[in-house]
């Protein structure tokens, strides 16, 4: 009887093998695991740059056959500058898109491109940023845990402030002005007789409303895009610096991705930086009138008192060199001057 039972369950299992099998072999193969990537940011939904990022995700999409999926949160959604940098860096979301400053606390060699009139135009600060120079800074980037996906402009840096027009170098004596967290950037302005002050991009608006500083500085576009005009009087043009916007991803998770889905996420980078850079100097025109229309009270710094700050401001190179060494700072300078 025992054998019996056991020859009438295996006949039993054997047959309900038979039938899973042809079942599976019947049903449709699952379509490939859909990628999602979460991307973030702290530039409003109409800055440029937050524009491109739009063209980044459809580009992804199309290229990847819409296996990868690209999620934007642009204009602060998920934190400000900082908390984007940490979450990239952590993995915790795909890649940020941020001003290059953000990045100089982990990766200090940025700075290098950092210096206070350091570049003679925006044609000249892409070719150093796309030669040799930038290709360290992926070294230094990759080395922090980064992808580094390439750099977007983020322009010439304007100052605003509450109290009074900017007409000469007298004029920033004592004024409280916001500044990244960068620390040449910092120097440059203490140099100047400013008060500087570092400051999360999610914190101005309501540290200028209250008077807990008295300005910031900006290119138009970003001061236009924030509405700073709603709490900020006077505009003055001095083109202080000229700044980046680094597009970063998290390297662990990059390097996770499918060759070919790599493949698409770099293609569609390019395209979109490629976008923004050359629509970038228009809008920051354009962002100008649009200041200029809504009230603020506007001056350009003549040639004679911006040699005033250059001169003021030429120690600032030393200082770098101490914490960053010769070679770098002198590669950056000559690649500056070939640019030119």
């Amino acid at each position: 009887m025992v054998a019996n039972s056991a020859f009438h369950r295996r006949r039993f299992l054997g047959g309900v093998g038979l039938v899973l099998a042809a079942g599976l072999m019947a049903a449709p193969l699952p379509a490939q695991a859909q990628t999602t990537l979460r991307i973030v940011g702290n530039f409003a939904k109409e800055h440029p740059s937050s524009v491109a990022m739009q063209l980044f995700q459809s580009e992804v999409h199309r290229l990847s056959g819409n296996q990868v999926k690209v999620e934007i949160f642009d204009n602060m959604q998920l934190g400000g500058a900082k908390e984007n940098v940490d979450g990239t860096r952590a993995g915790t979301v795909f890649a940020t898109w941020v001003g290059m400053a953000f990045l100089s606390r982990t990766v200090p060699e940025l700075e290098a491109v950092s210096l206070p009139f350091l570049f003679p135009s925006r044609e000249a600060a892409f070719k150093v940023i796309d030669g040799p120079v930038g290709e360290l800074l992926d070294k230094k980037l990759a080395e922090k845990g980064f992808a580094p996906l390439g750099f977007m402009e983020l322009g010439s840096r304007q100052v605003t402030n509450s109290k009074r027009p900017i007409t000469s170098l007298e004029d920033f004596k004592g004024l409280k002005i916001r500044l990244q967290p960068n620390e040449t950037h910092l120097a440059t302005f203490r140099a100047l007789g400013a008060n500087a002050v570092a400051m999360d991009v999610k914190e101005i608006y309501s540290a200028m409303q209250q008077g807990v500083i008295d300005g910031q500085e900006n290119p138009f576009i970003n001061i236009q895009t924030s509405r700073y005009f709603e709490v900020q009087k006077f505009l003055t043009k001095t083109d202080h610096f000229f700044d980046f916007i680094a597009v970063v991803a998290n390297k662990r998770q990059m390097d996770a991705l499918t060759p070919e889905h790599r493949a698409a996420v770099q293609a569609a980078m390019k395209s979109a930086i490629a976008q923004q850079r050359s629509v970038a100097a228009k809008a920051d025109a354009e962002a100008l009138e649009d200041l200029k229309k809504r009230g603020m009270t506007y001056n350009e710094l003549p040639p004679a008192v911006i040699n005033e700050l250059r001169k003021a401001t030429s120690g600032i190179v030393d200082e770098l060199r101490k914490r960053l060494g010769n070679d770098l700072i002198d590669k950056v300078l000559a690649e500056v001057q070939k640019a030119s």
